[in-house]
């Protein structure tokens, strides 16, 4: 049996994960990581939550301070994203910089050989020990799009006792069968730091982004309303816009540096291809030109595509058939059937 640690978020998910896993007679010890502080005090924070639950497994606990680490390599780049007129992922940059980088560093300082998360996502090795990442056996929680920048070097030390589990109720059952004191604990908000899911609120409310008012212009350069701040919009949005024209119109495009909101009918929100950078594999392709899927987003469904390899780690990505809504900052996620190949940041949009 092996000594492994579990990454203890104080949620249903990940005390489940430390239950079965001790259950299954390994060495247990939770792992919670102090990331910032949270919305309304410490009154139910993953912290609190996680060492009464630690507490009921009779199991260890620790927690593992990474607010500097998290504040300038998750917040910091999440508000800078926002000031150039992108929409970032933080979730993404998250599991490749902390979870799986800082988290899992320390469970190895603290005496672990594995690492266990609550994600919903399953990992397969070959014969010749060449790991494989892919997509849960519950296809409405699987998290494998967030999880595609992991290495090989990083799949060997993790474990994912969720990724066979075919549905949150199952989790929940298992959550009052192992008596555990979150089992009806609601699941967390997408984004952790960020109260209500209200980023315009976060941004704003930070200092560090203004309400600041500019010009929404038609493709064809007429003048069509004024924005409340760049950072309000994303590619492809509709609602909120405020403008009288003949044809539903759609974000097309954010100028941070100009503060302009660039506006289209639908067809203009469609693409035929993407540029992205930053794109690392788990499972390397053959050759520099080839198909496969690929998401463009979390709630995508795969589509085909052909991808062209380019020097420094960017690619171009030609759909079969275009697009909508490709938008610089989210990840882009190539796949093979069920299983993650890697992606990159989505840069901007092609054709």
């Amino acid at each position: 049996m092996s000594i492994i640690a579990v990454a203890m978020s104080g949620g249903v998910d990940s005390s489940v994960t430390a239950a079965l896993l001790k259950q299954q007679g390994h060495t247990v010890f939770g792992i919670t990581m102090r990331l910032f502080t949270p919305h309304g005090g410490g009154i139910g924070s993953a912290v609190s939550d996680a060492a009464v639950v630690a507490r009921h497994l009779d199991i260890p606990h620790h927690v593992a301070d990474f607010s500097p680490d998290f504040s300038r390599l998750i917040i910091n780049d999440f508000v800078e994203e926002y000031r150039c007129g992108h929409t970032p992922n933080p979730c993404v940059r998250c599991n490749r910089y902390i979870k799986f980088g800082l988290l899992l560093e320390k469970a190895r300082e603290l005496g672990a050989d594995l690492l266990a998360t609550g994600h919903y996502v399953k990992k397969t090795i070959d014969p010749n020990g060449t790991c494989h990442l892919r997509c849960a056996d519950n296809n409405r929680k699987d998290q494998s799009y967030f999880l595609y920048s992991l290495t090989q070097q990083q799949l060997q030390q993790v474990l994912f006792p969720l990724g066979t589990i075919e549905s949150k109720d199952e989790v929940r059952r298992l959550a009052r069968e192992f008596a555990l004191p979150v089992a009806e604990k609601s699941d967390s908000q997408e984004v952790c730091f960020i109260p209500n899911d209200d980023y315009v609120a976060f941004l704003e409310g930070s200092g560090t982004l203004e309400n600041s008012n500019g010009d929404i212009i038609h493709l064809n350069g007429t003048k069509v309303g004024r924005h409340h701040g760049t950072h309000r919009y994303t590619i492809g949005q509709r609602k909120g816009l405020g403008i009288a024209w003949s044809e539903p119109l759609y974000v097309t495009g954010i100028d941070a540096e100009r503060n302009i909101v660039m506006a289209g009918e639908l067809q203009h929100v469609f693409a035929a291809g993407l540029l992205a950078e930053d794109v690392t594999w788990i499972v390397a392709p053959e050759g520099e030109e080839f198909a496969t899927t690929c998401k463009i987003r979390y709630r995508h469904q795969p589509v085909a595509c052909r991808v062209k390899l380019s020097a420094g780690g960017s690619c171009e990505v030609f759909f079969d058939h275009p697009q909508k809504s490709v938008t610089p900052g989210q990840a882009l996620v190539f796949y093979r059937g069920d299983e993650v190949l890697g992606g990159g940041r989505i840069t901007g949009p092609l054709g």
